[in-house]
Order: structure tokens, then sequence, then C-alpha cells
């Protein structure tokens, strides 16, 4: 079995590390403010459904970031076993607005209709 065959909490620092590519880093609390972004655009998604205030600039800031660092590949990984079913919805539209994802892809996550919205007005 491969270590990173599935991500759990054991290894998903790990894996995070592993995949990290940050040549301005420089030193080990840069990689952990970079894992935080995981928690925050959490933190944000978790106020739009409780209060409905959308955040988009900063999720988008956030996942931008996390792309940037992860890579496409990695990023996705993780947001996808950071986030639920429930909460992939409100995601998945900012995925494919940043182009990581097609739209073909997560057929079964329906998107939230305000959240395009929102992405179609920027």
């Amino acid at each position: 079995m491969k270590l990173f065959e599935t991500l759990n909490s054991k290894n998903f620092e790990l894996y995070a590390a592993q995949n990290y590519y940050n040549p301005n880093c420089i030193d080990v609390e840069e990689f952990e403010e970079d894992i935080k972004r995981f928690k925050y655009l959490k933190r944000l998604i978790t106020r739009y459904t409780e209060t409905g205030v959308l955040s988009v600039n900063l999720i988008l800031n956030h996942l931008i970031i996390i792309f940037n660092v992860f890579g496409y590949e990695a990023g996705l990984r993780m947001i996808e076993y950071k986030f639920k079913a429930e909460q992939f919805k409100f995601i998945k539209p900012f995925l494919i607005h940043l182009k990581v994802i097609e739209n073909d892809k997560y057929t079964g996550i329906p998107m939230d209709k305000n959240v395009i919205e929102a992405l179609r007005n920027i």
C-alpha cells in the first residue's frame, strides 16, 4: 500500500510538505501558514452557510495561493480530503472559475446558485 494512497490526519501534513513549492519560504511558519489556508477556507464556507455572507475575493485568494504553493493536483486532492460533500457544492464553482477542474468533474455534486452568480459578477 502506498503511503499517500488515501489522505488522512496522520499523513496530510507529510503529503502537503512533499508537494510544497514556495521558493520564497524561509521557515516552517510560512509552510504552516499555507496549511492553515484550508482551515480559513472552511471557516469562510461555514460563515456563508450560516449567515449568507460570501467573501468571494477572499476565497479566491486562498484557493489561488493553495494551488500556487501545492500545485493543482495535490491542492485539489487536499481540498477533497478537507471538505465534506455538502461543503464541496460551495467550493466546486470556485474550482471551475479558476479552471482547476472541468465542469463535468464531480457531476454528482450540485453547485450553489448564489456562488455561481457571485462569480459571474466579478
